[in-house]
């Protein structure tokens, strides 16, 4: 099933921009902060923490909202201009409260949008292989503004204050909300009682609550390879002038996998047997880091998280969507509230806990910091490869089918 230009290309743009504004400020602003700022590493910790907090209940307002009552462009479009002025004010803000609170509120504009990139897509794009055209944007657009900002900043021979990176998103912000307003139409589902209590009633289903759980532990780990992998790269004698770009061996790694193996492995393995490779990727790469050694091996096992990204978490995104096409924002909402919300929340604590505890003298304790994740995801894929079935209903098997005016004409 093929789909028009005019459909592809606004769902595209809104999937890259999504992710640039994210990329922008996230890998970076940690260095404001704690560079000229003088924050402390707990109040870094928290600013970081206000985008998972937001996850925990903005994307079930938005996804009730556009379940119910509105055309998800103009929600989207709302939060980003929201977005955009509470971005910039952000990058004025200096003292820890304010910036806290700020960050907090753009968080919960973000945080709202989320979901509803999703469901627009699924909801005008039932094909896999185009659902993959538009999915590979989102590390694209990371990977390029990554090198945009790093490639101003060496124009600029410095990177000043480190407000750039906010300012930078701010822009992307605003671009955002125009290229929302030129979505398709996405009206409210026209399904009986509430989205939010249909989609809630799903974990109602064993199968879908043992993924749901799963999901929150599971993903949470990603915050240990956040917050750890640069320094513990550089503990093990690679240079740090490598570091990002080791690192972005994942984001390449997820473009490839997302554009060339997402359709491939649903069709092959189906639901059950991808997320639970997803989670065995992951696996493989902190039984690397426990190990330590050689060098080599570290830098060869950093595509293993975008491979895990695409087969966990974007074909688990999938997999809600195809259990909740009955409340599609709200379901893509509770499944974003359980990865970016809870999970990385409680990853962001329990990392922050494990590094304090494991380290002497400024020295990190890496193998005992890695074996807690290790243990966590080798769980986590047990629990995949024998409770999870990933069944489908019947029902919601059939793909829906595009409408006739966005079809492509060709």
């Amino acid at each position: 099933m093929s789909v028009g230009s005019n459909v592809y290309v606004p769902l595209s743009v809104v999937m890259f921009l999504e992710f640039a504004i994210w990329g922008a400020w996230a890998p970076v602003l940690a260095a404001r902060l704690l560079g000229p700022l003088k924050m402390t590493g707990k109040q870094t910790g928290w600013i970081y923490a206000t985008l998972p907090l937001a996850c925990m209940f903005a994307p079930f307002l938005s996804g009730w909202l556009a379940d119910k009552w509105f055309d998800a462009k103009w929600i989207l479009a709302v939060a980003h201009l929201a977005g955009a002025v509470l971005l910039f004010v952000a990058g004025r803000t200096g003292a820890f409260r304010p910036l806290f609170l700020v960050m907090l509120a753009y968080s919960t504009a973000f945080a709202a949008t989320l979901p509803l990139v999703n469901a627009v897509l699924f909801a005008h794009v039932s094909d896999m292989p185009t659902q993959s055209l538009v999915f590979i944007w989102a590390p694209t657009s990371w990977a390029l503004v990554g090198y945009f900002l790093s490639g101003w900043r060496m124009l600029r021979k410095g990177e000043g204050d480190g407000s750039d990176c906010l300012k930078l998103a701010a822009l992307l912000s605003l671009l955002m909300a125009i290229g929302c307003l030129m979505l398709p139409a996405t009206p409210p589902a026209q399904t009986g009682g509430s989205p939010l209590v249909n989609a809630l009633g799903k974990l109602g289903q064993v199968d879908f609550l043992v993924f749901f759980i799963t999901s929150v532990f599971v993903s949470g780990t990603m915050q240990f390879y956040f917050l750890g992998s640069a320094q513990f790269m550089m503990n093990m004698g690679i240079s740090g002038k490598a570091v990002p770009a080791s690192m972005a061996g994942a984001q390449v790694a997820q473009a490839v996998a997302t554009y060339f193996a997402l359709g491939f492995l649903l069709a092959k393995f189906g639901f059950q047997w991808t997320l639970t490779i997803g989670a065995g990727c992951w696996l493989l790469l902190y039984a690397a880091y426990v190990l330590g050694k050689p060098r080599g091996l570290i830098l060869a096992v950093q595509p293993l998280h975008g491979l895990a990204y695409v087969m966990f978490i974007i074909v688990g995104q999938i997999f809600a969507g195809a259990i909740g096409a009955d409340a599609p924002s709200s379901m893509q909402a509770l499944i974003f509230a359980a990865t970016v919300g809870f999970g990385m929340f409680l990853g962001t604590r329990m990392a922050g806990v494990v590094m304090d505890k494991f380290s002497v003298e400024g020295r990190f304790l890496w193998k005992k910091i890695w074996m807690i994740p290790l243990i966590v995801v080798l769980a986590g894929t047990v629990v995949m490869a024998v409770l999870f079935k990933g069944h489908v209903p019947e029902a919601k098997k059939a793909a829906p089918s595009v409408p006739e005016a966005v079809k492509d004409p060709a």
